[in-house]
């Protein structure tokens, strides 16, 4: 019985230190994850701002020794995504629209406005199909390319835009053989020969010049599009996002943009 009482001794002092081991261990790693946690910042970005503010997160984090994690997708769906986790620190959308449906939903602290987006027709090198303006998406046998207004900046503004312009959405429909959650989608369509015509930012279409052209959108008919930040509420570093905010929006930080073919001042 001595002996069967010594192994259930040992092996209850085993478990023990196992225990207050792991305990311990625990209790080392809290404030580490403390420290890190306000040195980390979590960025929700419309796809296509994903160049110049690849660029900028790299120099931010590189000088102030933060990591950035960024989520790229649809404005639209970055917005849901944000309300169901009422999680992240910055927001930077395909339009001002999606700043201030967070607004609306108390859930940004500040904003400030970035750059301008001129949307324009992308069409395929040399524009095969003749194309000069919108009424020509309704062309018979046309293959069009569209961004989801319910996903994505550029869809919802193309709506309006093709409303604006007395052209009904459920009529372009019929001539849309892709529909995008995501502009960067769109200007690869082009790239691989996909489609014939897409309705893009300015600055994206510049990104597929190699491949396609781009037909301006008279400005009389055409709606431009304020890109803006925001700080969000559940920001646990508000102090080192507005950081962030600081250096995008500064004269250096412009100067990135402008390099990517951003308009940072609007459109006459």
């Amino acid at each position: 019985m001595n002996k069967r009482a010594n192994i259930i001794k040992q092996l209850f002092f085993a478990a023990t230190l196992v225990t207050a081991i792991l305990l311990t261990a625990c209790d080392r790693k809290e404030p580490k994850q403390e420290q890190a946690a306000g040195k980390e910042l979590i960025l929700y970005c419309g796809a296509g701002i994903r160049p110049p503010v690849a660029e900028l997160m790299e120099i931010f984090s590189r000088e102030h020794g933060v990591k950035i994690f960024t989520d790229y997708a649809g404005s639209e769906v970055l917005l849901s995504k944000i309300k169901l986790s009422h999680r992240g620190d910055l927001y930077i959308p395909g339009d001002k629209h999606y700043i201030e449906q967070a607004l609306q939903e108390d859930m940004v602290l500040s904003r400030r406005p970035v750059f301008y987006w001129v949307p324009t027709i992308l069409v395929q090198k040399g524009n095969p199909k003749n194309i000069s303006g919108l009424e020509d998406l309704l062309r018979p046998g046309l293959k069009l390319g569209l961004g989801d207004p319910n996903a994505c900046a550029i869809g919802r503004i193309s709506r309006q835009i093709l409303a604006k312009n007395n052209i009904a959405w459920e009529e372009i429909k019929k001539h849309v053989s892709y529909l995008s959650l995501t502009v960067n989608e769109l200007g690869m369509q082009i790239q691989a020969k996909s489609l014939d015509a897409v309705i893009v930012w300015d600055a994206m279409a510049r990104y597929y010049s190699e491949h396609g052209d781009e037909v301006p959108i008279a400005p009389e008919k055409n709606l431009v599009s304020t890109v803006d930040i925001g700080v969000l509420k559940f920001t646990r570093n508000r102090e080192l996002a507005e950081k962030f905010v600081d250096f995008i929006t500064s004269e250096r930080g412009q100067g990135v943009f402008e390099k990517h073919n951003y308009s940072t001042k609007p459109p006459e």
